[in-house]
């Protein structure tokens, strides 16, 4: 897989959606386990688990795939209302 792109859009859970917007501002796994009230275990699993749906290798492809997708909006890259923005 090129560029860390996945050919097909994946289904993500909530958690996962927020998991990816976390990390996408640079969080670690410690710093995100502590805001969501969660252990760092459970971040551990859930990220594995993304990049195992997304196919990326890593963090910095996981965000790649991401602003890609239309998953995350960072400093006005990519921005738009996101499904759990829209009221």
């Amino acid at each position: 897989m090129a560029g860390g792109k996945s050919e097909t859009p994946v289904s993500l859970s909530d958690r996962e959606l927020q998991i990816i917007d976390l990390v996408a501002t640079g969080l670690t796994n410690q710093e995100i386990a502590a805001k969501l009230e969660i252990s760092k275990r459970t971040v551990d699993n859930h990220i594995s688990n993304i990049l195992t749906k997304t196919q990326t290798e890593n963090r910095v492809a996981l965000v790649r795939w991401a602003l890609q997708w239309g998953k995350v909006c960072l400093n006005d890259v990519n921005c738009c209302l996101l499904p759990n923005q829209i009221e």
